[in-house]
């Protein structure tokens, strides 16, 4: 895990350990209303994204750093994602890959073809405004079908997918694990 992922783990700590209070849920709330904007864009989410995240992660100008995206875009996530649930959704281990494949499971072909349309532009956004939209839409379909995720991974995904010459190694990575089945042989 980089310092990327460990700087958002301690943060998902702090959410769920509050997410049943009033405080916790309010924090949510705010992350949420994040969703689709620009790390900084909104002064309310400054604290939530950015307190205490080590130096060498934060931009030194105008531009929100590759960590900073990374380290909102999940937190954001994370918080729709968790809306409406008693139970944490954030469980190490499950990636992007996985999770998606996750909800191809006992579902018709209509319901399998609506995934793979919600995951592929995932795979293949080119900016990180177009990742952020595509991936709101597939986390709200595996939070209607509480299908957990790997947040602190997903942010060291998302900041290596920034790296152009990096991307396609995330890219191969999400469909590993959307392809992987655990305990058959490979075709």
């Amino acid at each position: 895990m980089t310092e990327v992922g460990k700087y958002v783990n301690r943060r998902l700590l702090s959410l769920s350990s509050q997410r049943d209070s009033s405080g916790g849920k309010a924090r949510l709330a705010r992350l949420r209303r994040g969703a689709g904007k620009t790390p900084g864009e909104l002064p309310e989410l400054w604290g939530e994204f950015l307190n205490s995240m080590p130096d060498d992660l934060k931009s030194c100008n105008d531009e929100p750093s590759y960590a900073e995206w990374a380290v909102y875009l999940s937190l954001t996530m994370f918080a729709i994602h968790q809306q409406g649930k008693s139970e944490n959704v954030h469980s190490e281990g499950i990636g992007l890959g996985r999770a998606a494949a996750e909800l191809m499971n006992d579902h018709t072909d209509d319901e399998r073809e609506r995934v793979l349309r919600r995951f592929g532009p995932v795979v293949t956004a080119k900016d990180m405004p177009e990742l952020a939209h595509h991936l709101r839409c597939l986390i709200q379909l595996m939070s209607s079908k509480n299908i957990k995720l790997d947040y602190a991974m997903l942010a060291d995904d998302i900041y290596t997918f920034q790296f152009y010459d990096r991307r396609k190694n995330v890219q191969l990575k999400w469909g590993r694990e959307f392809y992987y089945k655990k305990g058959e042989d490979a075709e």
